[in-house]
C-alpha cells in the first residue's frame, strides 16, 4: 500500500505525538497541521520541515484534505470537528480520549465513523506498551483465576485526564463487559484545574461489572501509593493470584501458584511510540478494509465510568448504566451517620 497522506487538528501534547509518530512511520506522509496559536504554527513548522500550517480546521479541510486526520483538540470540540472531517473522503481517522466531554458526545462521534465504515483509533498508552499487553494475555489464560477487582492508585492525576487511561485498562480486563454502576466521592475543596478541565482534589471511584468484575480507583493530587517510589500502582486481583504494575513503567510483578513468593518481569519495550503503534494499527486496517472498533468502545465504556463518577459525587448516589440515560433522585433528606430520630418515614434495614 502507498503511503497515507495525514494531518492533525490541534499542535498540543497529544497532536504532538501524532506529528511524530506520522513523520517516523513509512506508512504515512506528513502533509499539514492546524492550531489557533501562531507560535504553535511557527514550533510545529520548525519541527516538521515542509508541514502546511493552518490557523483552523476548516481552512485545512479546504485547502489540504488527506487519507487520514487526528483530532487532537479540547475534549468538548473534538465532536464538531469529528463530524466536519467525517465529510471529506477519508480512509480512517484518529481521535484523542477522552473521544468527547461527554458520553452522548463521544457515542455520536463512534456511530458517525462507524456509519462511514472507517477504521479508527484511540491512542490509549496501555494498549501500545509490551508490560500491560503481557499482563493482558496473562489474565485471558487464566494465570490468577477469574478476575475479581482492579485497584488503581494514582498520584499527582485525576479521573478525567489520567483515570481514563486506567479505565481504559479495566474494561479492556474485562472484555468490554458492561458496567452496572458507579459510586465516587470528589474532594474539590483545592479548585484544581488541569488540561482545561475542573478535577479533584482526592477522590475515590467504585465501578462494578454486570457480572461482578470490581474496579476501585484512587486518584488526587496527592495520593499515597503503596509501592516506593512510584506515582501509579495497579493491582490484578484473581481467584488464584495478583498481578501488580506501575503504569507507564516497564516492569510487573506475578504472584501464584508458578511464582508463590512473587516474580518480577520486565519485558523489553516495543522500538516504536505507542501512538505510532495505533497509527500503524489504523493503517493495517485500511488495508484489509475491515476497521475494528474494540478499542474506540473500550475508550467509549471509560469515558462513560468517569462522567459516572463526577455525576455520582455531584449526586451523592450511584449512577445506573448507561449513564447518559440516568436520571439523578431527588436529594435525599438522609444524613448517613447521624442518629435515627424515629420519625420521617425510611426503611429499617433489620428488615431487609
Amino acid at each position: 500500500m502507498d503511503s497515507l497522506s495525514a494531518s492533525v487538528v490541534g499542535g498540543g501534547t497529544g497532536g504532538r505525538l501524532s506529528l511524530r509518530a506520522f513523520a517516523d512511520s513509512p506508512r504515512f506522509h506528513l502533509a499539514a497541521v492546524t492550531d489557533l496559536r501562531p507560535e504553535v504554527r511557527q514550533d510545529l513548522a520548525a519541527a516538521f520541515p515542509g508541514i502546511e500550517t493552518y490557523p483552523t480546521h476548516e481552512e485545512m479541510f479546504a485547502a489540504r484534505p488527506t487519507d487520514v486526520i487526528c483530532v487532537s483538540t479540547y475534549p468538548p470540540s473534538h465532536e464538531p470537528i469529528a463530524l466536519d472531517a467525517l465529510r471529506l473522503p477519508l480512509l480512517g481517522i484518529l481521535v484523542e480520549k477522552p473521544l468527547g466531554h461527554t458520553t452522548a458526545s463521544g457515542r455520536r462521534i463512534l456511530e458517525a465513523v462507524r456509519a462511514r465504515g472507517l477504521p479508527m483509533g484511540v491512542p490509549h498508552g496501555l494498549l501500545a506498551k509490551r508490560a500491560p499487553l503481557e499482563i493482558l494475555e496473562r489474565v485471558r489464560r487464566g494465570e490468577i483465576g477469574d478476575l475479581r477487582l482492579v485497584e488503581i492508585q494514582c498520584s499527582g492525576w485525576d479521573i478525567i485526564n489520567a483515570g481514563i487511561h486506567w479505565l481504559n485498562y479495566f474494561v479492556t480486563l474485562t472484555n468490554n463487559e458492561p458496567l452496572a454502576h458507579v459510586l465516587a466521592c470528589c474532594d474539590a475543596s483545592t479548585r484544581t484545574y488541569r488540561d482545561g478541565m475542573q478535577v479533584e482534589t482526592l477522590a475515590v471511584t467504585y465501578a462494578q461489572t454486570r457480572s461482578g468484575v470490581r474496579v476501585v480507583m484512587n486518584t488526587g493530587d496527592d495520593v499515597r501509593i503503596n509501592a516506593a517510589g512510584k506515582q501509579f500502582l495497579f493491582q490484578l486481583v484473581g481467584t488464584r493470584g495478583v498481578i501488580e504494575f506501575y503504569g507507564w513503567d516497564h516492569a510487573y510483578r506475578v504472584m501464584n501458584a508458578a511464582f508463590p513468593d512473587g516474580q518480577m518481569f520486565t519485558p523489553e519495550e516495543f522500538a516504536v511510540s505507542g501512538h505510532r503503534r495505533h497509527l500503524e494499527a489504523m493503517a493495517a486496517m485500511i488495508e484489509r478494509g475491515a476497521p475494528d472498533y474494540t478499542i474506540p468502545e473500550s475508550s467509549l465504556l471509560a469515558l462513560e465510568i468517569c462522567e459516572g463518577a463526577y455525576l455520582s459525587s455531584r449526586h451523592t448516589c450511584a449512577v445506573t448504566f448507561p449513564v447518559d440515560e440516568f436520571t439523578p433522585p431527588p436529594a435525599p433528606q438522609w444524613q448517613p451517620g447521624d442518629p435515627y430520630a424515629g420519625e420521617g418515614g425510611g426503611r429499617d434495614g433489620r428488615a431487609l
